[in-house]
């Protein structure tokens, strides 16, 4: 029928559903492997340990609160909701700060050339356009490059979580409220830190010369 690929915790907390007459022909034997008991809503440990009495060392006998342990500390007991809210957090702060970092370095190694062009008569409008536009292809260019390589890269992820996950996510699913907070957050971080340069550029250019 196929190539069966599961996560490793598969033999506790996964099951297949086929015919018996099916299993009785490809395994060569009819026999029940393995019975299911309704405890009835009871003390299952004690019902687990009455039916060991019976069957003695001829079977394995577990119980469900045995089995739910072992399912719980697997693979699929992880809260994805709160990683998933750890992770979009981690990088909400990583994108502001990466933004006002980058501009804020870029800009101060330009401080000597802004306090050159004021010296030779640039006007506070001309140093502020040099900075504004530096700013505008920061945030285009750092937006339109993220979102092509988040896009990419979240369906290669979906491409490679098809082979592991039965059902397979079928589409993307994108969350558009957290997408426009973190372009928000980056576009106000970046202003302010234009801001700031363009207000440090307008000093006098010989103050800003001497302290560079």
């Amino acid at each position: 029928m196929g190539v069966v690929a599961e996560f490793p915790t598969a033999p506790k907390d996964s099951f297949f559903v086929a015919n018996a007459a099916y299993i009785a022909v490809q395994t060569g034997s009819d026999a029940v492997g393995a019975f299911l008991v309704d405890a009835g809503g009871s003390d299952t440990p004690a019902v687990a340990e009455r039916v060991r009495a019976i069957v003695g060392t001829s079977a394995t006998v577990t119980d469900i609160t045995t089995t739910r342990g072992e399912v719980g500390s697997s693979l699929t007991s992880v809260n994805r909701a709160g990683l998933t809210r750890i992770e979009l957090g981690y990088g909400f702060v990583l994108a502001a700060a990466a933004g006002a970092l980058v501009l804020a370095l870029g800009l101060g190694e330009r401080r000597r050339g802004f306090a050159i062009a004021s010296a030779l008569g640039g006007s506070a409008r001309q140093l502020r356009s040099f900075v504004v536009a530096e700013a505008g292809v920061l945030i285009v260019g750092g937006l339109l490059a993220g979102s092509l390589t988040g896009l990419v890269l979240s369906q290669m992820l979906v491409k490679v979580l098809t082979g592991i996950f039965d059902p397979p996510p079928t589409s993307l699913t994108v969350p558009w409220t957290y997408l426009a907070a973190v372009g928000s957050t980056l576009v106000v971080v970046v202003v302010v830190v234009a801001a700031t340069t363009s207000h440090l550029a307008r000093r006098a250019p010989l103050t800003a010369l001497r302290e560079l």
